[in-house]
């Protein structure tokens, strides 16, 4: 029987800041030398416009975070399988629907999210990417717990 193989899609980041906000820059310039300052007008306003967007997404994932239970998700294996290092906060906000717990005072920052049958799934963000995802699975029956810490 064949492993199960699981390929991640590349991160909604893949692309990085500096490059977007050079190709704005570039957008400046082609409309400037194409059109003068109209061209400088029409650039700035779809910047401005790209941004609204960004803000506006950012906005709703909050808004619907905060309209559910603090540090609850409908299972937290599924969580588990789901977060992986490099996904951005907003991203696993996406995906629980609700505010992490936030749990310890090391210097990253860590939340916890946890189901109705007791499993826990504790985030750590350094510098606003997940750096490591751990479960922890509730006691079943006369068994311990176990932690499986994501690869």
């Amino acid at each position: 029987m064949a492993g199960i193989v699981r390929e991640r899609p590349l991160p909604p980041d893949a692309v990085s800041p500096v490059l977007g906000w050079a190709l704005a820059a570039l957008a400046v310039a082609a409309g400037y030398a194409g059109y003068g300052w109209q061209g400088v007008v029409l650039a700035v306003t779809v910047i401005v416009f790209w941004l609204l967007l960004q803000f506006s997404r950012s906005l709703r994932v909050l808004r619907d975070a905060a309209g559910r239970p603090l540090g609850q998700v409908d299972n937290a294996v599924m969580l588990h399988a789901r977060v992986h290092a490099g996904m951005r906060l907003p991203e696993v906000l996406k995906l629980t629907r609700s505010l992490g717990r936030k749990v310890g005072d090391a210097p990253a920052e860590a939340f916890a999210w946890c189901d109705a049958a007791g499993d826990e799934v504790r985030v750590e963000l350094r510098g606003g990417k997940v750096s490591g995802v751990t479960l922890t699975r509730a006691a079943a029956g006369g068994g311990s717990g176990a932690d499986a810490p994501a690869a």
